[in-house]
């Protein structure tokens, strides 16, 4: 399983960075997003993580607490759980 490791600051112009090398290590197979030292978290980092959980049902993601706080705020725990569809 691959990895893709998330820096601490997602903002729009970070999310905008990584999603070539993101949307195409969704392709390759089963891939961890880890994002569990994401501290700062934008609604561009949302929008790629469902897009991604979306894509392919081979990606788990790691979450942060920050990260995990504001899904559940934002409605979208779901996203976060394996258990359960994007």
């Amino acid at each position: 399983m691959q990895t893709f490791p998330l820096p601490p600051r997602c903002d729009r112009a970070t999310v905008e960075a990584l999603l070539p090398d993101l949307a195409a290590a969704v392709g390759t197979g089963p891939l961890t997003i880890d994002a569990a030292q994401v501290t700062h978290v934008s609604q561009a980092l949302l929008q790629l993580i469902i897009s991604a959980r979306r894509t392919s049902d081979t990606v788990r993601i790691v979450p942060s607490q920050a990260l995990s706080e504001i899904a559940r705020m934002a409605g979208l725990a779901a996203v976060l759980n394996e258990s359960e569809p994007a």
